[in-house]
């Protein structure tokens, strides 16, 4: 068994469904994923047995004399935001029904912090054949980006900090730019817990594919069982050609606690279902786009509440099936067409020396017409009209080649294909910094301020990271 590290660290990256959304939910049809370089930190830091720790300073170690030893505890802390600090009880379950991890106390439940814990505790509780966790402090950190901005993280203070904003509000009151936090989070969460009791960190490459069976079975757990993966698979592996698991695989885990969940649960992380093997596809690992090429996302100031949306288009689909099919396809040709020709110019970039983009503007444009039509046909805000306008204005800007409401839409950040020169980037802050809308959206939202966001399209998923980054956060 591997002994107890004192710190583990890893991150796991954002996402952006340049194409597939909603069609990425069946296994007939693809989507092309791109990771970025905004990423979600966990830390993971073992505690002495015996010791007890104050929430708020988790490193202070220091045993109170004279106390006897405690169960298990396990501190989950976002140090970003006001009062985000969970505490959890370990308990054992009988009838091998796993681990299971329960909040103390009546504060705000986070359902993705909850099960990914559990998951992992329970994998490598069997894996390990052992009881004995010792207590820990988990610490989550946000590159800036996957939160809009609020008046301390615009503060002189918080601009010292880099790269990790003080964002100083609630965690259930800061608004999410659409980056894919949840899926980074649970990758991330469940990397650094596994790395830091079962492996060493160098081999976090060959444990890849365990590590993303693993945080698949947290995510679709944690978010009501609904979702494709896409966003778990470009937090793993990176940018991909992404085909959906078959949704059987996960359906016979059932849930902490139950008799047998630690074994259905390790015969899924580990492929072990000669029933229901793994047959994810991902492909075109650490894709690149074009030279000259660049991706950049805005902030609307909004949101959008993706599984409900989900649940709408999947029941449209159901009803219309003909029709759905028909439109499916459309987008489905349209994707591959987009996904080849990006790929054809990543790699001849001789061959494309005047940065003639055109082809990928006119699959993009076709890509929002097929969207604007499942928007009507489902009554789901994917392309709300307010987006409509702020994109139809955007993609007349010089330099930039076009936009998406990427993923399952809404309201979320928009994602934006750009030629890579600051001018443009300088046009598009101009464009955008007295940005009001002028139409009545069709389903009732409101865009705000709009803010061009750092993040840039990146490749690598899952990573170990070093500690000296999270000065003053830890």
């Amino acid at each position: 068994m591997t002994p107890f590290r004192s710190v583990t660290a890893l991150s796991a990256p954002g996402k952006v469904l340049l194409t597939g959304g909603y069609l990425v939910l069946d296994r007939s049809y693809t989507g092309t994923v791109f990771a970025l370089d905004a990423r979600i930190h966990v830390i993971v830091q073992q505690l002495s047995k015996g010791h007890r720790r104050d929430p708020a300073s988790p490193s202070d170690t220091r045993p109170e004399a004279g106390t006897q030893e405690a169960e298990d505890t396990v501190i989950v802390r976002s140090p970003q935001f006001v009062d985000a600090v969970w505490e959890y009880s370990i308990r054992r379950c009988e009838n091998g029904g796993g681990v299971k991890a329960v909040q103390k106390g009546d504060g705000p439940r986070n359902p993705f912090v909850e099960t990914s814990l559990s998951y992992a505790l329970t994998y490598i509780s069997y894996v390990a054949n052992s009881k004995d966790f010792g207590s820990l402090v988990i610490t989550i950190i946000a590159d800036n980006d996957y939160y809009s901005e609020t008046a301390a993280s615009k503060g002189p203070a918080s601009a010292r900090r880099g790269r990790f904003a003080n964002f100083g509000v609630p965690l259930q009151d800061a608004h999410k730019t659409g980056l894919g936090s949840s899926a980074a989070l649970v990758t991330a969460f469940v990397s650094a817990l596994v790395i830091h009791r079962t492996m060493h960190a160098d081999d976090l490459g060959a444990g890849r594919d365990k590590i993303h069976n693993l945080a698949q079975a947290a995510h679709c757990a944690a978010q009501g069982k609904v979702g494709s993966g896409f966003d778990v698979a470009a937090a793993v592996y990176g940018s991909c050609l992404y085909r959906r698991f078959s949704p059987a695989i996960l359906e016979a885990v059932g849930d902490v606690g139950s008799a047998g969940f630690e074994e259905r649960l390790f015969a899924v992380v580990e492929d072990a279902d000669p029933q229901h093997p793994w047959d994810t596809e991902c492909v075109d690992f650490g894709m690149q786009l074009p030279r000259g090429l660049q991706m950049v996302l805005c902030d609307v100031e909004c949101g959008s509440q993706t599984p409900t949306m989900v649940k709408k288009v999947l029941e449209w689909r159901k009803n219309n099936r003909s029709e759905a099919d028909v439109l499916w396809a459309s987008l489905q040709k349209n994707n591959e067409c987009l996904r080849q020709e990006l790929k054809h110019l990543a790699q001849h970039p001789d061959a494309n020396p005047d940065g003639d983009f055109s082809e990928v503007r006119s699959y993009v444009h076709r890509t929002r017409h097929h969207i604007r039509t499942m928007t009507r046909l489902t009554g789901v805000p994917i392309e709300p009209r307010v987006q409509t306008e702020l994109l139809d204005a955007i993609s007349e800007i010089d330099g930039v080649v076009g936009g998406v409401v990427p993923g399952a839409g809404g309201y979320d950040a928009i994602a934006l294909l750009i030629r890579d020169d600051p001018a443009v980037i300088s046009r598009l802050n101009e464009s955008l910094t007295n940005w009001k809308s002028s139409v009545e959206d069709d389903f009732g939202g409101k865009i705000g301020h709009v803010r061009l966001l750092g993040v840039r399209h990146g490749s690598e998923g899952v990573k170990n990271e070093i500690l000296d980054q999270y000065a003053g956060w830890l």
